[in-house]
Formats: C-alpha cells, sequence, structure tokens
C-alpha cells in the first residue's frame, strides 16, 4: 500500500498523483506491492529528521528512511519519504518550473534511496532518466489535451 500523508494545511497536494508516481516507480523496478509512506511535511518537521537521523540541524528537502524488509504478514515495507513542502516551493522558484513538478522530482529522488541508490552510485544517473520519463508522459498528455481527438476521448 502507498500512503500519502499531507502534513501542509496550506499546501493543496493530489495524493493521487503521487500514488500512482510511486505505483509506477514501483512497477519500473519490479517491487511487487511496496508499502510505502510518502510525507509532505514543513521545514520544522523535516529539520528535526534532519538533525535528529542525520546530525545535521537545517531543514532540507527531502529524507529517506529504507526499511527494505518483510514482515511476518507477508508485506513488503520498502520504507518512507518525506518532503518539505517549503523547501520544494522555494526550488522551484528557483529552478522555473512548477512546485509539483518539483515535488515529484524530490519523490522520485526518495524512492531511488529506498530501493539503496546512493549518490556517489549511479543515483543521478537513475533520477535523470525516471525524471524523463516523467517529462515525456507530461508532454504526451498535453499533446492529447490540444489534439482534436484527444479532446474527443476525454469526454
Amino acid at each position: 500500500m502507498i500512503e500519502i500523508l499531507n502534513h501542509r494545511k496550506k499546501a493543496d497536494i493530489d495524493a493521487g498523483r503521487f500514488a500512482a508516481l510511486l505505483r509506477s516507480l514501483a512497477r519500473d523496478y519490479a517491487v511487487r506491492r511496496p508499502e510505502i509512506a510518502l510525507v509532505f511535511a514543513g521545514d520544522a518537521e523535516i529539520r528535526t529528521l534532519n538533525r535528529v537521523f542525520r546530525r545535521k540541524d537545517k531543514p532540507t528537502d527531502v529524507l529517506s528512511f529504507p526499511l527494505r524488509e518483510r514482515a511476518a504478514d507477508g508485506k513488503f515495507y520498502l520504507g518512507d519519504i518525506v518532503i518539505s513542502v517549503p523547501t520544494a516551493a522555494r526550488q522551484a522558484r528557483r529552478l522555473g518550473h512548477p512546485l509539483e513538478r518539483e515535488l515529484e522530482y524530490l519523490a522520485i529522488h526518495g524512492f531511488l534511496h529506498l530501493l539503496g541508490y546512493e549518490h556517489d552510485e549511479g543515483h543521478e544517473e537513475e533520477e535523470a532518466r525516471q525524471r524523463g520519463r516523467l517529462e515525456r508522459k507530461a508532454a504526451r498528455a498535453k499533446r492529447s489535451r490540444r489534439s482534436p481527438e484527444g479532446r474527443k476521448a476525454a469526454r
């Protein structure tokens, strides 16, 4: 099960979109029915987690807490991802793209860490591949909404 938790009252998060993204990533990496929690948090919450678990007393954009364990109930607990929405918003503004895209990128980043990818061991290449896949999918959806055939099919 993929659980999306929004701890940000001011942030309108499309939980279905992020659940679909994580399901797609799980299929792409042949992870069958993973248990994942994706938490959208604020800077204070992620700063506390960063201080406790990484000994860095500052907010960060995303943290991953991999478990990669099969429990007695038969479920495969992949782990948890925590994303700071305010930090993601600042990064999105600086990079000139929408907040939702930045949140998707951070979810991909966190997911890859759950799988065991590390920054110096192919993480960046894999992340770039997944981002490209996401962008191609968004471009196809945009084209289908613009085309007469896409508009007819959407009705």
